[in-house]
């Protein structure tokens, strides 16, 4: 579903999995200033959304998921993973009960699936979950008041859809802006800067979207082993890109060592003060003072997880 605001003069789409939204608007290094610093509002509304009612919610949530949900307050953002039996991560959730329902939205595409799963899981349970995506959109507003009734959670606000073309007083800002700010950040975005393969330690999801003392829940051995053990297969890594070249590393280049594949580039973009930068999944054994190659583009590494990660060492995460 395209975005109306993609009819703005001067949008131009995104690349996947973000072609429904504007990558910018004619004028990307403003629009990201204007994020970072002033009032600007990115259209994030290809997000999937997930309402999940019913007087078991939070508990129901709570027994499927990462996270401690069981008392979550209304209006109190949090995020959580829903994780495969082997503790890969198959959802990213940023969350927020409005004292009715719980509000959750996840990455492009997956709202279907993630309802359907639900769904399922039901069994006895006072539950109702209902795929919104058609009638609620992801923002992010910076700098300018939100409208009344918006969801805020940790990564955006959830707004009925029709707000989409309402007068925001602020700039219009595209995803270009966003990712970048996003990359500067640390943070992980699910798909792109993860695989089939990704466990929590090694994204740094631990210390936001994993509570460590909450009961059972699908995946839970993995990352207990992982905690308890330290030093996950790969660590997600912060990179600083050569700013000679006139390209970025496409995601899913390869990252290189000495000749040798030691990961792959997650995201990429050029950040108005850091230059170019991106994220990339390495393995956990790459020397952290080690110059590396991502797709071609020479790049230094900063540490995000530490390659010792778990319970033995302080999860190093440097989040801005």
């Amino acid at each position: 579903m395209d975005s109306p605001l993609l009819s703005t003069p001067g949008a131009v789409s995104a690349d996947s999995p973000d072609t429904e939204v504007a990558a910018h608007y004619g004028e990307p290094s403003a629009e990201q200033r204007a994020l970072a610093t002033g009032a600007a509002v990115v259209d994030r509304s290809n997000r999937g959304v997930v309402r999940i009612a019913g007087a078991d919610r939070l508990r129901f949530l709570h027994s499927l998921t990462s996270q401690h949900l069981e008392s979550l307050a209304p209006d109190s953002p949090a995020e959580a993973l829903l994780l495969s039996p082997n503790g890969h991560v198959e959802h990213h959730l940023a969350l927020v009960d409005d004292g009715e329902a719980v509000w959750a939205h996840v990455e492009p595409g997956m709202a279907a699936s993630l309802a359907e799963f639900l769904d399922r899981m039901r069994f006895l349970m006072r539950v109702e979950v209902t795929d919104e995506t058609e009638s609620y959109a992801v923002v992010t507003l910076a700098g300018a008041e939100a409208p009344g009734g918006a969801l805020r959670t940790t990564d955006g606000l959830i707004v009925p859809r029709k707000e989409l073309e309402r007068d925001w007083h602020a700039r219009l800002a595209g995803l270009w802006a966003y990712e970048a700010l996003r990359i500067a950040a640390h943070r992980p975005r699910l798909g792109l800067d993860t695989d089939h393969r990704t466990i929590p330690h090694e994204a740094g999801w631990i210390d936001v979207a994993v509570h460590l003392d909450k009961g059972c829940y699908r995946g839970q051995e993995t990352v207990a082993r992982v905690q308890n053990l330290g030093r996950p297969p790969r660590r997600l890594v912060f990179l600083h890109l050569d700013g000679s070249v006139d390209h970025l590393p496409a995601h899913g280049d390869p990252i290189e060592l000495g000749g040798r594949t030691v990961g792959f580039v997650g995201s990429a973009a050029r950040h108005y003060e850091l230059g170019p930068i991106g994220l990339g999944m390495i393995k956990r054994n790459t020397p952290v003072e080690e110059p590396l190659l991502a797709g071609g583009v020479a790049a230094s590494q900063e540490v995000i997880v530490s390659p010792d990660s778990g319970s033995t060492v302080k999860i190093d995460l440097r989040r801005r």
